[in-house]
């Protein structure tokens, strides 16, 4: 499972008819994201749309904690959308559940502003530009496990950094492998239209030379 941790965009809480609100932008679409050093990813806007379309149940959980649940889209309790700005979500805070009632108060007071999606990459683009940046474009989620507001952590010291480091470290290598093999394809062409070549002169050569024989004969 894949996550990422980044600013909750428009993070807010309301109240309606008594009851208590927490919402937010989980995702933002078309926003350069910092994976790791020397790695920036992209959402496209639709990449939750399929499934989300197919009615999965999409936990909303407290700092990714699965034992703090403050919602459920399967139950009604949150609700998960794409819009033209991201994946925008909103949960009904339960007042019996002492630990949703502090995330509540703790995003209403803007001690957390943080938020996190955790999924699995159903498609991507990727590519590297000239100055050695890889860059992902997330096109397709499946499945989104849950979204999380949470606070923002040591970002490199997350056991999350360590997989995103080997994620980028394996593309590096597959990258490298793949100008390698590029480079031999592109040798063995050459060696051929010069051996080509060559075999062409010495052609033209023995027809010279024939030519030639012929003439003193």
């Amino acid at each position: 499972m894949e996550q990422r941790i980044l600013k909750m965009k428009d993070a807010k809480i309301r109240e309606e008819d008594g009851r208590k609100y927490l919402e937010g932008y989980f995702a933002v679409f078309g926003q350069p994201y910092q994976v790791w050093d020397g790695w920036v990813e992209t959402i496209e806007r639709g990449a939750f749309a399929r499934y989300l379309s197919e009615g999965n149940d999409v936990k909303v959980l407290w700092n990714h904690d699965s034992n703090i649940v403050l919602g459920s889209t399967g139950n009604g309790t949150a609700s998960l959308r794409e819009d033209e700005t991201g994946l925008f979500g909103s949960v009904e805070i339960n007042d019996a559940d002492v630990e949703a009632v502090s995330a509540y108060a703790r995003v209403a007071r803007g001690d957390v502003d943080g938020c996190s999606f955790g999924f699995d990459i159903a498609r991507q683009e990727e590519w590297w530009d000239e100055e050695g940046v890889y860059h992902t474009k997330i096109t397709e989620v499946d499945p989104l496990y849950e979204v999380s507001p949470c606070t923002f952590p040591a970002y490199k010291a997350t056991s999350i950094a360590a997989r995103n480091k080997e994620s980028l470290e394996g593309a590096k290598k597959r990258y490298d492998e793949a100008k390698i093999e590029k480079l031999k394809n592109w040798r063995e062409k050459v060696k051929g239209r010069l051996k080509g070549d060559r075999d062409g002169i010495k052609t033209d050569h023995a027809r010279k030379k024939d030519r030639a024989e012929e003439g003193r004969a």
